[in-house]
């Protein structure tokens, strides 16, 4: 009777440490999937806009006020910050027990999606050459909060794993801050509706950059085992 006791208490404990794995698993999942809506959303939204240069538009271009692939990203782009959110709550997940540098890191993430969030809807630009394209501070300045988000993540996320992942880190981050630097001259010649060769090329390798980087710790993260709280219970 007491091992039958016994075993039923240990089954129940069962359930919920398996349960509790399950969404570890689709939080972080969530962080692969959010990488792969990006990129297609950005493909299927340049064909959908006819003419649009993928070379030398920026990507917040086809989501602008009136563009013709507007309908088709907004809902996409909105779907991708909700997959990342629920990524950095994953994130943050991981590091309450195993580490400060997760914990922050994935605070950093899931400000970046909630703020990222508020673009489609909110502080849309317009399309350049049109009244209201010299007026896009809002969306100037969400931009600039979004990357410094993704800077911190980067940053502290960098020590969250081995030297390997930290060196990788640093490197993605040097290659954000370089072409995020080069992307500088670009600005005014955007808000006055000027060509900008090259922009669209710069732009991509900076914003891909960053989502492997969330790929590749999304998969980092689920190839270690789960924490385990192995003290006895009386």
């Amino acid at each position: 009777m007491t091992t039958l006791r016994m075993s039923r208490g240990s089954g129940a404990m069962a359930r919920p440490e398996r349960s509790g794995s399950l969404v570890r698993k689709v939080l972080l999942v969530c962080g692969i999937l959010s990488s792969a809506l990006y990129v297609t959303t950005d493909v299927l939204g340049g064909i959908r806009y006819e003419g649009y240069s993928f070379s030398s538009q920026a990507v917040s271009e086809l989501m602008a006020v009136g563009a013709p692939s507007e309908s088709l990203v907004d809902p996409l782009f909105i779907a991708y910050g909700v997959l990342m959110l629920a990524f950095g709550v994953g994130v943050f997940r991981e590091g309450v027990r195993r580490s400060r540098a997760l914990q922050v890191s994935g605070a950093l993430l899931a400000g970046y999606a909630a703020l990222g969030l508020t673009g489609p809807t909110f502080f849309e630009m317009h399309q350049r050459g049109t009244d209201g394209s010299a007026g896009d501070v809002a969306h100037i300045v969400l931009t600039v909060a979004i990357v410094l988000l993704t800077l911190g993540a980067m940053g502290v996320g960098a020590f969250v794993l081995d030297r390997r992942f930290r060196a990788y880190s640093f490197a993605t981050l040097g290659t954000v801050i370089v072409f995020g630097a080069v992307t500088g001259p670009y600005a005014a010649r955007l808000a006055a509706g000027e060509p900008t060769p090259g922009f669209g090329i710069v732009e991509r390798i900076l914003i891909y950059s960053w989502l492997l980087w969330v790929a590749v710790l999304a998969v980092a993260l689920l190839r270690r085992p789960p924490y385990r709280n192995t003290k006895s219970v009386p």
